[in-house]
Parts: structure tokens; C-alpha cells; sequence
């Protein structure tokens, strides 16, 4: 008898490194499908918000230059810009001047998360193994990510221009405007396409692109508070995406050029990430985790220890990131009171009013670094969710840890992280004032007007948990109450928005030390609603199941 060998079957594969990517683009979409208009219209239609509001306070020429004086001192430059075209004023020049900053960091986020979600994301949970199994080129993934990703950059880019000449604007203005926020989300996609051949966990990966972007604010800020000053330092605004795009001067000087910078770099780093993503394994990292040792030590063989050494890296990186952050930030409070001495009232209201504008600009320092802060806490859940998607809780809770440990664990680590955060925060902030102005007293006061905030901070973490314990798919709602945290803290006084509005946010109420005192009620309140949501929280995380992508 005659044994018949069969021969192997052969995959036949068209398209080399880049094959299958139209097909991952498709589930890709279909996968975003929500997150796709969500991410779009709510970046756009903040920039539509901000038109808005803007036209609708602001109806004199009179008025529009009153609260341009702000945007030309050191402070404006720090939360708007360079603010070209304010010698003739005008609404549109000043919404993409000063308030278009904040769409050009919403289309930062939606890039980076994106190229993560897509990329390290699925490596981790192991579904880009079961792709690759099938005819899909090495490229594919990456590939299709950074089209969904370019493709949602330039649905941003389409609807803030829409918006623009909605209000009736100038078509070339309002094209560049649209097209410099599209042009800052490639920068960050492609700094993302690289940051997630580095590190093995997606939690790195957007943590380093984050820096990055982090980074690019700092320096953007100084080099136009710089600009706005004279000074030589104003250099360092083209060494930012943020600023490339700042520079366009839509309204004004319409140049297009500082777009070829963002699309060279966007370019170059995705190329990186493509060189980079050939040198390594699947679901590896440049960056090897470092392996551990055979038996946990003592201090890790519980669940809050557990948690902190899951959080430690992050900690450390957002505590060096904050304490310098504060020194270059703390470093200009003189000069920043010196540029509004002459300021109108409502401008300097922006700086909580009275007559000390350094003690109004520390404390105005203190809220921003909690809105900082508070970013940190809510990446914190999403990491904790993360974790149990991926499969890594159910075995802990297999063993002796309950569910109100692990959850209770994690969150009283992220709990501690937030006054220690902010007191860094407020130690390189006040070190600096406190120099630059040679009243030492301004250290501790500034030190403490920065913890001050750590009640409202929990709060937004509490209710964080709380949507994990309930219902784990809707803690992304908690980044809408962050931002309209930021926009009543900042623009309250300039958009007119009411005191009843303001007062939603839980970051209107502990008071801006040292500009004025802590009320110790709203902190009692803010503690007490913590304690209650934190319950509610571990209530509800014991009485569902568990979710698992793995």
C-alpha cells in the first residue's frame, strides 16, 4: 500500500507588510463606531461653545479689547498664546487665539488614546496574536490605526472650520484654523505610533506620549510668555507641536507654512514607530519589563501594596513631570503680576481680583495643577478597569483578596498619590515665586494652596469608582466633568457664566489659597461626599460580574 502525502496547505498572501490593513480599518471603525462622534463632535463642539459664548458677552469692539490686555501678559500667553493680531481685534482672531489652545489638546488626547487602543491595547489582550494569525501583514495594524486616527484628526479639522464660517468668519482664517487642530492630533498619533514600541503596557505607552504632550505645553508657554515680555526665550515656542500650530496666526498672518513642521514630524515619528515595531516581538517591548523574583516580598502580599507597586511607575513619572512643571510655571509670577498691573477689572478677576496678583496667579497655579492632578486620578480607574479586562483581576480574586480590598486598595493608593502630587506641584511653584520675588513666605503658602485642593480632586475620583463599580464602560463620563470643571475655573469670569453654573464644579469651592482662605466647610462637604461615593462604589463593584476581554 502506498502512503499519499498531502501537501502542505499554502497561505497565499498579497499585499506584504501592509496586508489585511483595509479590513482592520473596517473592524477598527466598527469598534469606534461610538468613540468616532463622540471624540470628534465633542472636541469641535467645544470650539463651538467658546464661539458661542464669546459673541454673545463680548458685542462691542470696546469690549473685545478690554479682555485682549489679559491675552497679551504673561498669563494669557501661558493659557492662550502668543495672541497674534490683538493690536486690531477682532472675535475670530481672538477664539483661535486664545481659546484654541484647549481644541488643539482635545485632538492631542483623542490621537494618542486612539494609536494605544488600537496598537499596544490589542497586543496585550491578545487579539492582535489571533489577527496575525490570519493573512495580515506585519505593518497592517499600525498602519490601520494611524489612518483611523488621521482620519479622525481631519473630521476634527473639517468641523471646527464648519464652525468657523458658521459664525460668519473668513474662509482662509477659518480653514487654517481648522487645519492646525488637525495638524497638532497627527503630531501626537505619530509621537504614539513610536511610544507603543517602547513599553509592553498600553498604560506606558500613553503615559510617555503624554509626557511628551505634557512637555509641549510647558515649553510652549514659556517661550510665548517669553514673547509677550520681549525676551530672548521666545525661541522655544517653535520647539513645540502646540506652538507650530499657534504660529499659523489664522485671521492674521494666514501662513501655512509651520503645518509642513507638523506633518514632517508626524510623519517622522510614525516612521520610527514602523523601524521600531520590526525590531521587536509581539507583545514585547523595547523596553523589556524587568523580570521579578521568584517570591513577592513581604510588603507586596496584599492588596494595597499590590496596587502601589502597579502604580509606582506612574507616580514617579507624574511627580517629576509636576515639580518641574511647578518651578518653570512658579518662576514667572513676578513678572506675570507686573504685566497686569494696568489690566481692566474683568481681566484681573481671571487672577481672582484684589490687589496682590501673585498671591491671585499662585492660587490660579494651585487650580491648574489640581485639574492636573485629577487627570492623573481618572487614568488611574482606567487602569484599574484595564486590569480587569485583560483578565489579571478574576485570578487575584481567586485567592484570599476580597473585591472590596482590591477596589478599596486601589483607590486609597491613588487616594494618597493626590496630596502628594500636589504638594510637589506646589513645591517647585512656590520655590520659585518665592525666589523670584524674595518673600519666602510664599513657599508654604503656596505649598498648602495646592493641597488645599486634594478634596475636590477625591471627589472626581470617587465618582470615578463609582461608574467602575456600576457600570465600568461609563467612567469616560467623568472626563466631561473635569472639562467643565477647567472651562468654569478659567473662563468663568470672561464668558460670563453664571455663579449658580459655577458653583456644579467641585473645584469652585475649597478657595484659591493664597489668594483667598481654604473654606474648611467645603471641605468637610467634599470629604463627605467622598466617604459616601467611595461606599456606594465598593457596593456596587461587589455586586457585578466581572468583564474580561481576555
Amino acid at each position: 500500500m502506498t502512503a499519499t502525502t498531502l501537501p502542505a496547505p499554502v497561505r497565499t498572501a498579497s499585499g506584504g507588510a501592509l496586508a489585511g490593513t483595509g479590513t482592520l480599518l473596517r473592524f477598527m471603525l466598527r469598534r469606534d463606531r461610538v468613540r468616532f462622534p463622540a471624540w470628534t463632535l465633542g472636541v469641535a463642539l467645544l470650539m463651538g461653545y467658546f464661539t458661542t459664548a464669546l459673541k454673545s458677552v463680548y458685542t462691542t469692539t470696546e469690549q473685545l479689547e478690554s479682555v485682549s490686555a489679559f491675552s497679551t501678559s504673561p498669563a494669557g500667553a501661558i493659557f492662550g498664546g502668543p495672541g497674534y493680531g490683538y493690536d486690531a481685534i477682532t472675535v475670530e482672531r481672538f477664539l483661535s487665539g486664545q481659546y484654541g489652545l484647549y481644541v488643539m489638546l482635545g485632538a492631542a488626547l483623542m490621537a494618542l488614546l486612539t494609536v494605544t487602543r488600537h496598537t499596544r491595547a490589542e497586543e496585550r489582550s491578545g487579539r492582535a496574536e489571533l489577527v496575525r494569525a490570519n493573512v495580515v501583514g506585519r505593518s497592517a495594524q499600525l498602519t490601520a490605526a494611524l489612518v483611523l486616527t488621521a482620519l479622525m484628526c481631519a473630521a476634527v479639522a473639517v468641523l471646527v472650520t464648519a464652525i468657523m464660517l458658521a459664525g460668519g468668519y473668513a474662509a482662509a482664517g477659518s480653514a487654517l484654523f481648522g487645519a492646525s487642530v488637525g495638524a497638532v492630533g497627527l503630531v501626537f498619533g505619530g509621537i504614539a505610533a513610536t511610544a507603543v514600541q517602547v513599553f509592553a503596557y498600553p498604560r506606558g505607552a500613553s503615559g510617555l506620549t503624554g509626557a511628551v504632550l505634557g512637555a509641549a505645553f510647558v515649553v510652549r508657554g514659556i517661550g510665548d510668555m517669553a514673547a509677550v515680555q520681549g525676551g530672548g526665550a521666545s525661541w522655544l515656542s517653535w520647539l513645540s507641536p502646540i506652538g507650530w500650530s499657534q504660529q499659523t496666526a489664522p485671521y492674521v498672518l494666514d501662513r501655512w507654512w509651520p503645518l509642513a513642521l507638523s506633518l514632517a514630524c508626524a510623519a517622522a515619528t510614525a516612521a520610527g514607530g514602523y523601524r521600531l515595531s520590526g525590531r521587536r516581538d509581539l507583545d514585547a517591548g523595547l523596553v523589556p519589563p524587568r523580570p521579578g523574583p521568584p517570591g513577592a516580598a513581604a510588603w507586596l502580599r496584599g492588596a494595597p501594596t499590590l496596587a502601589f507597586r502597579l502604580q509606582r511607575a506612574a507616580i514617579t513619572g507624574w511627580s517629576i513631570a509636576l515639580l518641574v512643571a511647578g518651578v518653570a510655571y512658579g518662576a514667572f509670577a513676578q513678572p506675570m503680576a507686573d504685566g497686569l498691573d494696568d489690566a481692566p477689572e474683568d481681566l484681573i478677576a481671571v487672577m481672582g481680583g484684589g490687589d496682590d496678583l501673585v498671591a491671585g496667579y499662585l492660587g490660579v497655579m494651585g487650580l491648574t495643577m489640581a485639574f492636573t492632578v485629577a487627570v492623573f486620578a481618572i487614568l488611574a480607574v482606567q487602569s484599574v478597569r484595564a486590569e480587569e479586562s485583560a483578565g489579571r483581576t478574576e485570578p487575584v480574586l481567586a485567592t484570599a483578596v476580597s473585591r472590596t480590598g482590591w477596589l478599596g486598595g486601589n483607590l486609597a493608593v491613588t487616594a494618597l498619590a493626590v496630596p502628594w502630587l500636589l504638594f510637589l506641584a506646589g513645591l517647585g511653584t512656590g520655590a520659585a515665586a518665592a525666589i523670584g520675588t524674595g518673600d519666602a513666605a510664599l513657599l508654604w503658602k503656596t505649598i498648602l494652596g495646592h493641597i488645599a485642593h486634594t478634596p475636590a480632586v477625591w471627589l472626581l475620583l470617587a465618582a470615578a469608582g463609582l461608574l467602575y463599580g456600576a457600570l465600568p464602560r461609563a467612567v469616560p463620563v467623568v472626563w466631561a466633568v473635569l472639562g467643565y470643571g477647567v472651562v468654569a475655573g478659567f473662563f468663568a469670569p470672561i464668558l460670563d457664566i453664571p455663579g449658580s453654573a459655577v458653583d456644579v464644579s467641585p473645584f469652585a469651592h475649597v478657595g484659591e489659597y493664597p489668594r483667598e482662605d481654604v473654606s474648611a466647610a467645603a471641605v468637610g462637604v467634599l470629604v463627605l461626599l467622598t466617604a459616601v461615593l467611595t461606599v456606594l462604589a465598593l457596593r456596587t463593584f461587589n455586586r457585578r460580574d466581572l468583564t474580561s476581554k481576555a
